[in-house]
């Protein structure tokens, strides 16, 4: 960036600014000849050369105001959008075409073309190839735009409303004398299960609604297995594929080993090395049954086509997500009494209570004793696996109450046989270590 009154220095880094704000101009201005290309070149209203002369333009303006005046920039700028409103007009009066995406993309480089020379080179540099790229969307997006309803727009407007509204209002700190509730993390977890529900409702509309609830299960028990579980369970309600619901809901449990491993093996390599066989093996037969169960979905229930109707009913529902989260409040607290009752003696029930809420929280927690804290490996492994366990029970019984006996009977035979194999497994393991 040059400093005002400074002598104008023909520099290669002085230039570089100026060459970003060219290239930027030819970039969006290559994706609008090509995106018009079938048109008659003389009725263009701009092309490649024009945008990259805009771009460049954008980069002189603030260059003269840095010289000249601090006006200069607002001169050309007024300059450029009577340009675009003179082109704007003639196309209208030629072609009677009305739309404004070419004139605000002009704009827009004129913008990008300054940004570049205020020491914003990255940030302009990515929002060119943003705008370019959203430019050259234009087909994907007016098509999916007009495949929503009424219902698909409010939702989502709700799901931002909870989540960029009301979210960010919520204090982040403990509420005393509750020691555990904080209502910025409790209410995150509602923006969360009502997104996830959200996700598995456009997930089932982009694709087929058996390819919707895996990729779903997939993606959501990245972020919580619990959540996904939920969501996943109410769908048995409408969604008449108790095989593929229940190969998702094995999906996502499974995703939830690989998870504690990774953080095991970060912070307590030793509560790792005994935790790998046991949580290894759950994990292959829970894949081993979502695979299963999905093959048997694809062959034995109705086709996607003769659901769709039924899919999802409404795709924001907050109430179940309050409900839910009000029962993971009360586990929080069940933990809280817990921990003053039994202390430092208590670190297996502790597992099994806070496990049954969050396996991260307490996986995290027993690993960091394990490695700077003294506690014995052993302990910590048998407390992570303790607190996985019942974290697993707790979504099975969920699948139970809410999904109901089809696919309870699917879902549950697989999910306990692993927690079977993989307490046996550290049983006897953890006798040969000793």
């Amino acid at each position: 960036m040059f400093e005002p009154d400074q002598p104008l220095a023909f520099s290669a880094l002085a230039v570089l600014p100026a060459l970003l704000a060219l290239g930027i101009g030819l970039l969006i201005g290559a994706e609008r000849e090509w995106s018009q290309r079938t048109r008659n070149p003389e009725r263009l209203t701009a092309g490649i050369r024009t945008f990259g002369l805009l771009g460049l333009s954008g980069s002189l303006a603030v260059i003269l105001s840095e010289q000249l005046h601090p006006w200069a920039w607002a001169a050309v700028l007024v300059g450029v959008v009577a340009l675009i409103i003179a082109g704007y007009v003639a196309e209208i009066r030629a072609s009677g075409d009305w739309g404004m995406t070419t004139e605000v993309a002009m704009l827009v480089t004129f913008l990008l073309g300054a940004l570049a020379t205020l020491d914003r080179e990255v940030l302009a540099a990515g929002l060119g190839v943003l705008v370019a790229g959203l430019l050259s969307l234009k087909g994907v997006l007016h098509s999916q735009v007009h495949r929503l309803d009424q219902k698909e727009i409010s939702g989502a407007l709700k799901l931002l409303f909870i989540s960029v509204v009301i979210l960010p209002l919520l204090p982040n700190e403990v509420i005393e004398p509750l020691a555990f509730f904080n209502p910025y993390v409790v209410w995150w977890m509602v923006v969360l299960i009502a997104a996830l529900g959200f996700v598995a409702y456009v997930a089932m509309r982009v694709t087929d609604s058996r390819q919707g609830v895996l990729w779903t299960a997939l993606f959501g028990g990245v972020v919580s297995s619990t959540a996904m579980t939920l969501t996943l369970a109410r769908l048995s309600q409408s969604l008449r594929q108790p095989n593929v619901l229940a190969a998702g809901l094995l999906l996502t449990s499974a995703l939830m080993f690989p998870r504690v491993l990774i953080e095991t093996v970060v912070l307590a390599p030793p509560v790792f090395r005994l935790l790998l066989l046991p949580l290894s093996l759950a994990m292959v037969l829970y894949l081993l049954g979502a695979g299963w169960l999905a093959w048997r979905g694809t062959k034995a229930e109705p086709k996607p086509e003769a659901d769709a109707h039924l899919a999802v009913n409404n795709p924001f529902e907050i109430g179940p997500a309050l409900r839910f989260t009000a029962l993971l409040v009360g586990i929080m607290l069940a933990v809280e009494l817990a921990n003053d009752w039994f202390g430092d003696a208590g670190i297996y029930l502790t597992a099994a209570i806070s496990g049954a809420a969050d396996v991260d929280a307490i996986t995290l927690s027993l690993s960091q004793l394990a490695a700077k804290d003294g506690l014995a490996p052993e302990i910590a492994a048998r407390g992570v696996l303790i607190a996985a366990v019942a974290n697993s029970l707790i979504k099975i019984a969920l699948v139970g109450f809410i999904g109901g006996t089809a696919l309870f009977v699917r879902m549950a035979p697989f999910a306990l046989l692993g927690l079977v194999i993989a307490v046996l497994s550290s049983v006897l393991g953890m006798v040969g270590f000793g």
